[in-house]
């Protein structure tokens, strides 16, 4: 089967295949002419790669789980890349999460702006009208 085959069975672009290629995780042969050709499993595989990434892997992790993909067993040591994976998004989701409070603040605040939270809205010394309201005269 042909890259654009795969990639219109797959969903996904040429030029991602080619990425799965240069990354290790999908392998093809080449014609005499040096085009690619994949196997029928290469539509599920390149599916499966997909979910991978859509569960926030990165190709390098992918590939060291691909090994146990092939294989139909899971390692000891997939469970833990999987769950330290997991931790990993855990604590992007809390970043973020608190990025998300923080940034809920600031438009509050612009919002509803207060002289604790704006200098515009304090009484500024070097203000222009400031030495005339405090019966300064000017010369």
């Amino acid at each position: 089967m042909r890259i654009g085959d795969v990639a219109g069975r797959s969903g996904v672009s040429t030029r991602a295949l080619r990425y799965y290629e240069e990354q290790g995780l999908l392998s093809s042969d080449r014609t005499a002419s040096g085009q690619r050709v994949y196997p029928e499993s290469a539509v599920e595989r390149v599916r499966m790669i997909q979910r991978f990434f859509t569960a926030g892997l990165a190709s390098r992790t992918i590939l060291r789980m691909l090994p146990c993909v092939d294989a139909g067993v899971a390692s000891p040591e997939v469970f833990e890349l999987l769950e330290s994976e997991q931790e990993r998004i855990r604590t992007a989701i809390a970043d973020l999460q608190a990025a998300q409070a923080e940034l809920d603040r600031m438009i509050e605040i612009a919002h509803h702006p207060t002289p604790e939270h704006c200098p515009a809205l304090r009484d500024v010394a070097w203000g222009p009208y400031a030495a005339e309201a405090a019966g300064a005269t000017r010369t």
